[in-house]
C-alpha cells in the first residue's frame, strides 16, 4: 500500500531528510550523555575526594551537548512540519485529481461522503504516521539500538535481559495488531455514514426547517454519533492495552536487571558507575520503545486509513479515453443510438435501459416525455458518456462515443441537468465555466437567449454579483436560467436540457425555446420536459416508458397515433395548448 503513497513525498524530500538527520543528531547526542555520565561519576565522584576540575570540564561538555540536542530537536521539529503538511498537500491532489477522472459510476461506488472522509480524515492520519515515522521512528530505533550496544559493551550478561523482553513485546504487538484493525476499518466505515448524514442535512436545510424536522434530524444524526463512538471505543480500547503491557514487560525488565546487577556489583565483577550508565541505557531504551509502541499504534489506527486511501488511488476508472491516441474532433451534433442495452450495476438481467434504438440529424429539436422513473435522464447521460453503455453503440457525429477523448466529446455536448448547480463567486465567474475566454458581448448573448440578462441587470453589481454557496440568493428559475446560459456559451454541437424550464413561466420557458432555435441553428437539442407545452413545437418527440423507446414522431402525428403522449396532452392543456 505504501508504494502508492510515497509519491507524495515529491518536493518534500530534501526537509524529510534534514528531519531524520536532525533527530539523529539529538538521539546521537542523548546516547552519548549517559556515557559522559559514567564517565563523570568514575573520574570525578568515584574517588575518595571529588576531582572539581573532571567535574566541570565533563559536565560542561554534557551541557554542551544537551543545548545541541535541543537545537538539533527544534531544527527537526520545523523541518518534519514542512515535510508532513506538503506530504498531506501533496497527497489530497493526488486523491482529488484521481476523483476527477471517476466516471459518475465509480463516485456511485465510494460514496460523496465517503470520498470527502479520505480526503480529509485519512489524509490528516497519513500525515500524522507521516511526521511520526521521519520523527520519532527514526530517533527511538536509533536510540534503542544504540542505548542497547552501549549497554552491551558496559556489561553482556545484563543485556540478555532484553533477549526475553524484546520478543515478548514483539508478540503483544502482533496481538493488537491482529484484533485492532478490523475495528478501526468498520469505525471509519461508521464516520463514513455520519459525513453522510452531515451532508444531507445540510444541502438539505431549507427543506428540513420548513417541515419543522430539526428535531428528527437531532436525533439520527445523534444515534450515527454513538455509532462512531462506539466502533471508536471498542478499536481503541484493544490498543490501550499497548502502553500498559509495554511499560509492564520493561519495568520486569528494569527489576531484573537491579536484582542482577545487584549481584554483580557485590561478587566484585561490576561497580556502582557501571550499573548506574546501564540503567539510564535501559531507560533510554524504555522511552524508546515506549515511543515506537506509540507509534505502532498510530500505525495500526492509520492502516485503515492507507487501505482506504489505495482503493481510491488503485481504482481503475470505469470510462477511461488513455488508449485514444487520436483527438477526432465532432463534426456535427447527429446522434444515432444503436441496440443500446444499459444496467447501473452491470447486469444484464437488470436493464434500466432495453433494446433502445433511433438516430437524430444535425439541428433537430428532439423532446423526451414519459413518466417518473422511465429512464429519460439515463437516456441522455449516455451521450456524453457520463456512462457507458452495456452493449450496443452510440454515436455523434457519426463515431462511437467511445472514440472520442472525453473532453473533446464533453466539450461539444452542453448539459443542463436537473439539479442547478451553481458555485460560490460572481455570476461571471460562473458563466465562464461554459467558456473561459468568452468576451462579455457573448456572455451576454447567452444570457439573453436564456432569459437571464434582465434579471441580472436588475442586481446591484451586475455580472458581477456574488452568489454565494451554491447560489442560495436566487430563485429556481434563475438558477435555471443561469445553468442554461452557462451551456449555451460552450457553442456545443448538441445540447441536452434535462427538465431545465420547470422552475420558470411558461412565457420564459417558450422564449427561451424560440431563442435556441434561432441563436443555436445547426446545433441538435434534446428536451425533457414533464411541461407538454415544452415539447410540442419540437422536430419529434420521443416516448420513454420503463427503459423502453415506446414512440419516435412528430408531436402531431404522436396526438393522433399514441395514446400515451395524448393523454399527458389532454390532460395539461385541457384540449388547448398552453
Amino acid at each position: 500500500m505504501l508504494k502508492k503513497i510515497i509519491p507524495a513525498v515529491k518536493g518534500y524530500i530534501k526537509p524529510s531528510i534534514g528531519a531524520s538527520i536532525m533527530i539523529l543528531i539529538e538521539g546521537t547526542l542523548e546516547i552519548l550523555i549517559p556515557f559522559m555520565m559514567t564517565k563523570l561519576i568514575a573520574e570525578g565522584l568515584n574517588t575518595e575526594t571529588p576531582n572539581i576540575n573532571a567535574i566541570i570540564r565533563i559536565g560542561g561538555i554534557m551541557l554542551i551537548m544537551a543545548f545541541a540536542a535541543l537545537a538539533a530537536g527544534m531544527a527537526c521539529a520545523r523541518f518534519a512540519s514542512i515535510a508532513g503538511t506538503g506530504f498531506a498537500c501533496n497527497l489530497r491532489n493526488m486523491l482529488f485529481k484521481k476523483i476527477q477522472g471517476f466516471s459518475f459510476a465509480n463516485i456511485d461506488k465510494f460514496s460523496t461522503a465517503s470520498l470527502i472522509t479520505r480526503l480529509t480524515t485519512d489524509v490528516s492520519n497519513m500525515q500524522m504516521l507521516f511526521v511520526m515515522c521521519i520523527r520519532m521512528l527514526v530517533r527511538n530505533f536509533v536510540i534503542m539500538v544504540a542505548a542497547f550496544i552501549f549497554a552491551a559493551a558496559i556489561n553482556l550478561q545484563l543485556s540478555l535481559v532484553f533477549a526475553i523482553a524484546i520478543p515478548l513485546l514483539v508478540f503483544v504487538m502482533w496481538i493488537v495488531v491482529s484484533n485492532a484493525y478490523p475495528l478501526f476499518e468498520k469505525m471509519l466505515n461508521k464516520l463514513d455514514l455520519m459525513n453522510a448524514r452531515v451532508q444531507e442535512n445540510l444541502i438539505s436545510i431549507r427543506v428540513v426547517k420548513a417541515f419543522v424536522r430539526g428535531d428528527y434530524e437531532t436525533v439520527t444524526f445523534n444515534e450515527s454519533a454513538d455509532a462512531l463512538k462506539r466502533a471508536q471505543v471498542r478499536a481503541e480500547k484493544i490498543v490501550a492495552w499497548m502502553n500498559p503491557l509495554t511499560q509492564l514487560i520493561f519495568y520486569a525488565a528494569m527489576i531484573a536487571v537491579c536484582f542482577f546487577g545487584g549481584k554483580l556489583i557485590v561478587g566484585g565483577s561490576m561497580n556502582v558507575a557501571d550499573l548506574s550508565g546501564f540503567l539510564a541505557y535501559i531507560g533510554q531504551i524504555l522511552s524508546s520503545v515506549m515511543m515506537l509502541s506509540a507509534i505502532f499504534a498510530t500505525f495500526i489506527m492509520t492502516r485503515a486509513s492507507q487501505k482506504r486511501i489505495v482503493e481510491v488511488l488503485d481504482e481503475r476508472t470505469d470510462i477511461d479515453d488513455s488508449d485514444i491516441t487520436e483527438d477526432i474532433p465532432v463534426i456535427d451534433g447527429s446522434v444515432e443510438f444503436r441496440s443500446v442495452n444499459f444496467s447501473y450495476s452491470k447486469n444484464p438481467d437488470n436493464l434500466t435501459l432495453s433494446d433502445v434504438s433511433f438516430s437524430v440529424k444535425p439541428g433537430e429539436t428532439i423532446g423526451i416525455v414519459g413518466g417518473t422513473g422511465s429512464a429519460k435522464t439515463t437516456l441522455v447521460q449516455l451521450i456524453p458518456r457520463l456512462y457507458d453503455v452495456l452493449d450496443g453503440s452510440i454515436l455523434v457525429g457519426g463515431r462511437d462515443v467511445r472514440q472520442y477523448k472525453l473532453n473533446t466529446l464533453r466539450d461539444s455536448v452542453a448539459m443542463v441537468l436537473q439539479t442547478n448547480l451553481l458555485f460560490s463567486g460572481t455570476i461571471e465567474d460562473n458563466l465562464r465555466w461554459g467558456n473561459e475566454t468568452a468576451t462579455m458581448e457573448q456572455i451576454e448573448a447567452a444570457c439573453r437567449a436564456a432569459q437571464a440578462h434582465d434579471f441580472i441587470m436588475h442586481f446591484p453589481n451586475g455580472y458581477q454579483t456574488d452568489l454565494g454557496q451554491g447560489g442560495v440568493n436566487l430563485s429556481g428559475g434563475q438558477k435555471q436560467r443561469l445553468c442554461i446560459a452557462r451551456a449555451l456559451l460552450k457553442s456545443p454541437k448538441v445540447v441536452i436540457l434535462d427538465d431545465s424550464t420547470s422552475a420558470c413561466d411558461t412565457a420564459t420557458d417558450a422564449a427561451i425555446r424560440h431563442a435556441l432555435r434561432t441563436e443555436l441553428k445547426g446545433t441538435t437539442t434534446f428536451i425533457i420536459a414533464q411541461r407538454i407545452a415544452s415539447v410540442l413545437d419540437a422536430d419529434r418527440v420521443i416516448i420513454v416508458d420503463d427503459g423502453r423507446i415506446m414512440a419516435m414522431d412528430t408531436p402531431q402525428n404522436l396526438l393522433e397515433t399514441n395514446e400515451i403522449f395524448r393523454e399527458i396532452y389532454e390532460s395539461q392543456t385541457k384540449g388547448s395548448v398552453a
